[in-house]
């Protein structure tokens, strides 16, 4: 029983991280605590989450995803040219379908010419950034769909419904990852690649799956942006891709790959999120806000990493048996 409850603790280390967070910020801030301002959290956060989601089937496969960003502000962009011609239901397939593309992209690349995720993302990256100021000329494409624009401004419920997409996205995506073959197939191959490659797993097919799975997030998220501003700016993604690794890697995925689920990646977008809404509520200057982002990521995976050592810092050292005990004088000594 304790051994399991031991396990359980370590698993929802993020979410102690989330608790204490939200303790100290509500002592500090008396608005933090409002449900007004919970929600901004949650919208605000919505945006890193589905980034963060697609990020996680990719870094459990022991892969990375640097092109999220580049690929929500592409899409993005298309989609808003899309609608501007076409109905919203058009528009979002046409977005969702350049997210697909582009992941499919990258997972081919890494699949089959063998080129590390970090070079192929990297260069997908570029690409798209440069596609997208180029069909933009660096302006933003404004978007009066009132449906589309709904997605990311309506309340259903009172709750924003970016908060709602986010909730069903780590609904369905965290079972496919937990209770699905599929998902069985992502850990086996982040492990192992090669045992999974002698167990009969296609292991080309589940990488370019994880990468499709980013993509087509990434594209979400670009639909969120877009209408909450109700407008695609072309540099809209621009620095989220980081955002999301550390939002994946504050909820306890391993980069090592074979370890990891959405409720950590989930819990990890959120402690992005209340740490950037405590700093603004306490007028943190934006020069140090970075600082003690990173110090947060360092952290995290300093407790990730070295979670045994931490533990037997605080541990009474256990002394071996006997030990301490004073043996009697034997009656020969006593004699001499």
């Amino acid at each position: 029983m304790k051994a399991r409850l031991q396990q359980f603790a370590r698993e929802l280390r993020a979410v102690w991280m989330l608790v204490a967070l939200c303790i100290a910020l509500a002592i500090a801030s008396p608005v933090f605590g409002t449900s007004g301002n919970l929600l901004n959290v949650g919208l605000a956060t919505s945006v890193t989450a589905l980034l963060a989601a697609g990020q996680t089937f990719v870094i459990i496969l022991a892969e990375i995803d640097l092109s999220v960003g580049a690929v929500l502000g592409f899409s993005a962009a298309i989609t808003a040219m899309t609608l501007q011609h076409h109905s919203t239901v058009v528009g979002m397939v046409v977005g969702l379908g350049v997210g697909a593309l582009a992941g499919l992209v990258n997972g081919l690349l890494v699949t089959k010419t063998r080129m590390p995720s970090f070079i192929a993302t990297l260069a997908m990256m570029s690409v798209l950034a440069g596609l997208t100021l180029q069909i933009t000329q660096g302006n933003p494409i404004g978007v009066s769909d009132y449906a589309f624009q709904n997605i990311g401004q309506a309340r259903t419920a009172g709750v924003p419904v970016p908060v709602w997409i986010m909730l069903v996205i780590f609904l369905v995506f965290g079972l496919l990852l937990a209770r699905t073959r599929f998902g069985r197939y992502v850990y086996a191959t982040g492990d192992n690649p090669e045992a999974a490659k002698l167990s009969g797993i296609p292991v080309n097919r589940t990488k370019v799956l994880a990468f499709v799975i980013s993509g087509v997030l990434a594209a979400l998220a670009g639909f969120i942006i877009t209408a909450r501003l109700s407008t695609a700016e072309p540099t809209a993604g621009t620095g989220l891709e980081l955002e999301a690794i550390a939002a994946v890697i504050i909820g306890g995925t391993s980069l090592a790959g074979g370890r990891g689920d959405l409720i950590g990646t989930i819990v990890g977008a959120l402690i992005l999120g209340v740490i950037d809404n405590g700093m603004n509520l306490l007028d943190v200057s934006p020069f140090l806000q970075s600082v003690v982002k990173g110090l947060v990521i360092l952290f995290a995976v300093l407790l990730d990493r070295n979670a045994t050592a931490i533990r037997a810092w605080f541990r009474w050292p256990s002394r071996p048996a006997g030990a301490g005990v004073v043996p009697e004088p034997s009656d020969e000594r006593v004699s001499r």
